[in-house]
């Protein structure tokens, strides 16, 4: 037995040196020494008697390493060399780092390392440390970005485009203009993954796409246009609200012509004029029925009830045309309730409620349909009434109401 164990420290005892260096090849060295060392001090008078006390001679005359590791891991590091208020000496390096600083001999007394760390999406840190000093490891714990961008909704109609931000706090933000369309810059503010996969959907006749990009504290998305977008000269406008039941800010950028002519207008009322009552009754209705099942009642409610947004004369329009083509002139909600369309007090009281209205999404639908380009169709019904649904996710729900409804319509013939 115990020449087993013999042997067994004498194989560590072997190893030892091979594993260190492994794990001293991972973190990536930065040497920061000045070209000229600190002027003579009575420090350097009293070293060789201060090292006895001190762990020998190394303490003084040995070159300092210091090894930086961050949390996240992974964060771009600068280092400063600072002596006096001057800066001596400036690297670069990749969290962990070892950093080579000269001996304590040869600093000086005032000599401080100055380390700045910077994570996309958290907040830049910068710690300094006396080059003197005994610290062997030092860990920097970066915070997160104070907003967090946590939904974008985007919705195309009758040649108009939106773009709305949800983010947990009020959103700082600048837009500067660029060959292809628009930078938002959101300051200091994170994405999440799931309003990163909204952005990477967004495309429509207006739009190009949506590339988001972080920068260090700031969330950088590129607003691209189409050609037939930068043609038409169109411009930015901004508006700002918040959502008091989810406790989110909204922020929107509402893509518009700079001389907007009547002839959208005038497309979106004949639209609205070729609807008719198979439109919006029969198996229509089964499509319907399937559709709402499969959205979320919530934000069904959110995406129709009437926000400021550029689609609410539309909706409201629509909401008329149903009543028109419904018997006496009125649409029924879920519960029973009808609302007469033609008096404007009770078209206002459906189009506040117009989730509930029975008829409405299947009107929407044929609304687009008449409208909009075959291949903006089914992105312009998501944006209408389903905005927080992904692209995938609503094509799927759309596949699944089209089959009721052919079911619906084969058992008829």
């Amino acid at each position: 037995m115990h020449r087993i164990t013999t042997l067994l420290l004498a194989f560590l005892l072997a190893f030892a040196p091979s594993l260190e260096g492994r794990s001293e090849e991972e973190l990536e060295v930065v040497e920061l020494i000045p070209d000229k060392r600190a002027s003579w001090s009575p420090t350097s008078l009293f070293s060789p008697i201060t090292s006895l006390f001190r762990g020998g001679p190394a303490h003084w005359y040995s070159q300092r390493e210091i090894v930086v590791r961050t949390t996240p891991p992974g964060a771009a590091l600068d280092f400063f060399y600072v002596r006096r208020s001057f800066q001596r000496g400036f690297e670069q390096g990749d969290a962990p780092s070892k950093v080579v600083l000269p001996s304590p001999f040869e600093a000086g007394p005032h000599d401080t390392l100055k380390v700045r760390a910077f994570h996309d999406g958290y907040r830049q840190k910068e710690v300094s440390i006396d080059v003197r000093g005994h610290e062997k490891e030092i860990l920097i714990e970066l915070e997160p970005v104070a907003n967090s961008l946590v939904g974008v909704t985007h919705l195309y109609f009758a040649d108009r485009a939106s773009i709305s931000f949800l983010t947990e706090e009020h959103a700082t933000f600048r837009v500067q203009k660029t060959p292809d369309g628009y930078s938002l810059i959101l300051l200091e503010t994170g994405v999440t993954p799931a309003a990163s996969e909204s952005l990477g959907a967004a495309n429509d006749a207006l739009v190009a796409g949506l590339v988001p990009q972080q920068l260090g504290q700031d969330l950088v998305v590129r607003l691209q246009l189409t050609e037939v977008a930068r043609e038409g000269e169109m411009e930015l406008r901004q508006r700002q609200s918040y959502d008091a039941v989810r406790r989110l800010n909204r922020f929107s950028i509402d893509i518009a012509p700079k001389n907007p002519s009547a002839s959208s207008v005038q497309r979106a009322h004949a639209a609205l004029a070729r609807v008719r009552v198979a439109d919006v009754s029969g198996c229509a209705l089964r499509y319907e029925e399937t559709l709402r099942k499969k959205l979320d009642a919530a934000g069904l409610a959110r995406a129709l009830t009437p926000s400021g947004s550029f689609t609410d004369p539309y909706l409201r329009a629509a909401m008329r045309r149903l009543g028109a083509v419904s018997p006496g002139a009125a649409v029924v909600l879920a519960d029973g309730t009808t609302y007469r369309t033609d008096l404007p007090i009770e078209l206002s009281a459906a189009s506040s409620q117009a989730a509930e209205v029975r008829g409405y999404l299947a009107l929407l639908r044929r609304f687009v349909t008449e409208l909009e380009d075959k291949s903006y169709r089914r992105e312009t019904l998501r944006g209408l009434i389903a905005p927080e649904v992904g692209p995938s996710d609503f094509d799927a729900i759309l596949d699944e109401s089209e089959v009721a409804e052919r079911l619906c319509l084969a058992r008829a013939s």
